[in-house]
């Protein structure tokens, strides 16, 4: 089991080391739910090959990406992210070359290159080469693998092979709770009153509200001030 790879080291790609399964907030029983013990499962089991992540932008596709490669990591086994919004203009049958020594693949945001002639049959190369050697790939897109305008016949094929589940955006209650979650994991008090003027003022992208919330946990440590509106106004610029 090969834990290196050159590619690995010139591409540039780091994991973020919040994105893992227990940072990931979800409600019992909820479309999201299913999908992330799904993934889980995928990952433990010794025959499944191919997995399919959708979801409207803010879903968090990009962080169970990288909780995913994490738990490979912590597996032993070697992964790769791959963001492809940041690799499109790379020459993508050299990028892929010998990707298949991984364990585990992750293509986030395949949309970005369905319909480009040259990455459709590079991953579909690459695809049957991981096949072959029994590796796994997890890819996400902004829409099920049907409704993509991907033009290699094969390649869509492929896509379908696999497990396929769509990770529904958070609603606004939900994305107060997912605050919360993400504060105590920090250490941080968050009251309610502030969470709400967060959500209120701010992007719904849960991504940049989890940012904001980044920004106010360095600012409250650097000051030594608790979080209230006043201080949140007063860092965010509001």
């Amino acid at each position: 089991m090969e834990q290196s790879n050159p590619q690995q080291l010139s591409l540039g790609v780091a994991l973020a080391d919040g994105a893992t399964f227990e940072n990931f907030y979800t409600i019992e029983g909820s479309g999201a739910a299913q999908a992330v013990f799904a993934l889980q499962t995928f990952l433990q089991s010794p025959s499944e090959h191919g997995f399919f992540l959708w979801g409207s932008s803010g879903s968090g596709l990009s962080h169970l990406l990288q909780a995913s490669c994490h738990k490979a990591n912590q597996m032993r086994q070697s992964a790769q992210y791959l963001p492809l919004a940041d690799l499109v203009g790379f020459a993508p049958e050299a990028l892929l070359e010998g990707m298949e020594r991984f364990d585990l693949l992750c293509f986030d945001g395949l949309q970005h290159v369905a319909g480009k002639a040259d990455w459709e049959q590079a991953l579909f190369n690459c695809f049957n080469r991981s096949k072959d050697r029994g590796r796994k790939i997890i890819f996400s897109a902004n829409a099920n693998p049907s409704e993509l305008p991907v033009k290699l016949p094969d390649l869509s094929s492929r896509l379908a092979w696999g497990l396929s589940f769509q990770v529904p955006l958070l609603g606004d209650q939900e994305k107060l709770e997912a605050l919360t979650m993400r504060s105590k994991a920090r250490g941080l008090q968050l009251p309610e009153e502030v969470a709400q003027f967060i959500l209120n003022r701010a992007p719904r992208h849960i991504g940049e509200l989890f940012e904001i919330l980044d920004r106010l946990d360095r600012a409250s440590l650097s000051e030594q001030r608790k979080l209230t509106i006043p201080f949140a106004k007063q860092v965010l610029g509001m």
